[in-house]
């Protein structure tokens, strides 16, 4: 499903890709925005530089699996000429939707889990990874409305995506904290609902208080509480790449290399806990 170290990755947005190729911090793994690299010029160049380096994971926000239509073809053929050219260690696009017809919307709405949603679901993920000619990781996404009379939670949808689909997952612990803070889920009877087996890569993130709502804006540091699902969820999975994402309210890299730092210090604690704890 991947090729990505086992070790702590960072979120790697255009403002530092000048510097990363300067300076070549230590940093095992970096994902990228697919959708920022689509077409030629200097960013997918200095992309393809920096990916001498180090491993890169390509993550799409934009690819709409939940779409009522396939996957726009001009945008999956964008995917896999990026693709073909970064060679990354792993390709995830978000179980969401985001386009109505002609209308698209600049958000990652979820998935209503309604009968006839996994059909549609299924054949757009078998059409993605058939043209990728690889396997595609899903990720859980952070909702602000939830749908009445649904029939699956959104763990055992994904769980029935990846039996039929064969797709790995992306599993976003932030997103999970979000949304039980927004919906009142358990985060962690959720996690256990998943097919552990198949999730390649694990995020964290900070989210932000709006009007009483939860809003996952990758703007602010990972909450202790997210530190403690992450280590949790670890002891469920044994060790995964896990990715530092921060979108909004950008440091400078070197402050962004510190966040980096203190998720590389909670996988090395979480490291020795369980060495320890095979030992006793």
């Amino acid at each position: 499903m991947t090729t990505l170290p086992t070790q702590a990755g960072l979120g790697l947005r255009s403002p530092h890709l000048a510097e990363v190729l300067a300076t070549r911090p230590n940093v095992a793994w970096w994902e990228v925005h697919s959708e920022n690299y689509f077409g030629g010029g200097a960013a997918p160049a200095t992309l393809e530089k920096i990916r001498r380096d180090y491993p890169i994971s390509l993550h799409g926000v934009g690819l709409g699996l939940g779409n009522a239509e396939p996957p726009d073809a001009q945008h999956l053929s964008q995917l896999a000429d990026l693709a073909e050219r970064i060679q990354p260690a792993a390709i995830s696009e978000h179980l969401a939707w985001n386009r109505y017809g002609d209308i698209w919307f600049n958000d990652l709405l979820p998935v209503p889990r309604y009968a006839g949603a996994i059909d549609t679901l299924c054949t757009h993920i078998d059409l993605v990874q058939s043209r990728l000619k690889r396997i595609i990781l899903l990720e859980n996404v952070s909702s602000y409305i939830a749908f009445s009379d649904e029939t699956l939670s959104e763990a055992e949808l994904l769980a029935e995506l990846v039996a039929r689909t064969g797709c790995g997952l992306l599993l976003d612990v932030n997103n999970m904290h979000v949304n039980q803070l927004n919906h009142g889920i358990d985060a962690r009877q959720e996690i256990a609902r998943l097919p552990l087996h198949r999730v390649a890569e694990i995020h964290v993130a900070g989210f932000e208080y709006c009007e009483g709502l939860v809003i996952d804006t990758h703007g602010a540091p990972v909450c202790d509480a997210v530190w403690k699902l992450l280590e949790d969820t670890l002891k469920l999975t044994g060790p995964k790449p896990v990715l530092l994402e921060r979108d909004t309210n950008l440091p400078l890299l070197s402050g962004l290399l510190e966040e980096y730092n203190t998720l590389q210090s909670h996988l090395a604690k979480q490291e020795i806990t369980q060495y320890a704890g095979a030992l006793a």
